[in-house]
């Protein structure tokens, strides 16, 4: 008898070498696939099968009724109403995040005493949970007694208490500077970490040649932090399109849905109506613009990294 038959296990292929390798990492992500599938695919599915139906739980219908809930939304004023509160609020809290991120990195960059501990300090607004920072804000901003009204009486810019959100003039103000207050410290973290990656050698060598602070920023930094900056207000843009909670605390969509977003419409309507169907079309709705703000992101990104190239 040979000695490899006196061995257990020699002779026998193992399970990795006897399996191609692209199916044997198939195999191992398939646990993953499942997971994400039951969680995230199968909603995604339901919901776009539920918005073409009329199911209602008041009606107690459940009828397919093709792209009809598709052409009710296109005609609804509050649904267009709340669209643009969104893409206002998106675009407002993004572009101002991203650039006081970005000189809030650009200083914790820098070296100077007690930097860690600034650092650290930065965070505390982002981990706070956004319905304590709501309401917090809601007795800062409040028409009455709130200290943003006390500060600007005492400082003379005002000669009466401002209804910050009973007006819809405001309202939606508020609701940005609360959010810019709670997200910042995420961007500028992000964006912290992508200057750290830039070469000490590129700023070092400007400056021997007489590169001021601006220029070293413009030409070397800001070019390549570009990718990192894109990526992060993408994450950011993609998030802020899906404000609820802040909203649904401080004003709820109010006062005259002046600051009514996608979320909070879509949550009224699938909750308080009952009307999955509809409902699940305005979710729908806002499902297919995040994929077009994700998409043109990913367009300008891949267009910079190839002009960087």
């Amino acid at each position: 008898m040979s000695a490899a038959a006196t061995v257990p296990g020699i002779g026998r292929p193992r399970l990795g070498k006897a399996l191609p390798s692209a199916l044997w990492a198939l195999l191992l992500l398939t646990p993953a696939f499942v997971s994400l599938a039951s969680v995230s695919f199968y909603p995604i599915v339901n919901g776009l099968y539920l918005s073409l139906t009329n199911t209602s739980l008041i009606t107690q219908e459940n009828e397919f009724s093709g792209f009809a809930n598709y052409v009710q939304l296109w005609g609804d004023a509050q649904f267009w109403n709340a669209w643009w509160h969104t893409m206002w609020f998106t675009a407002a809290s993004t572009i101002l995040e991203t650039v006081i991120g970005l000189g809030m990195a650009l200083i914790l960059c820098e070296a100077f005493k007690g930097r860690g501990l600034v650092r650290a300090a930065m965070l505390v607004p982002w981990a706070m949970p956004t319905v304590v920072t709501s309401k917090m804000f809601g007795w800062l901003f409040d028409g009455q007694n709130g200290i943003i009204n006390y500060i600007l009486l005492h400082a003379g810019l005002i000669d009466q208490n401002i209804n910050w959100y009973g007006s819809p003039d405001t309202a939606m103000t508020t609701i940005i500077i609360a959010d810019v207050w709670k997200t910042t410290p995420f961007m500028a973290l992000l964006l912290l970490t992508g200057l750290q990656t830039v070469p000490n050698s590129l700023i070092e060598a400007a400056r021997m040649d007489g590169a001021k602070g601006w220029i070293t920023f413009w030409y070397i930094r800001l070019p390549l932090l570009m990718p990192t900056l894109l990526i992060a207000g993408l994450f950011r843009a993609l998030d802020a399109f899906r404000v609820f909670d802040l909203v649904y605390v401080l004003t709820g969509g109010g006062p005259a849905d002046s600051t009514e977003t996608l979320s909070t419409l879509s949550y009224k309507v699938l909750f308080s109506t009952l009307q999955f169907g509809y409902g699940s079309a305005v979710s729908t709705a806002m499902f297919v613009t995040e994929g077009i703000i994700a998409l043109v992101f990913c367009l300008y990104l891949i267009r910079q990294i190839r002009r960087a190239q």
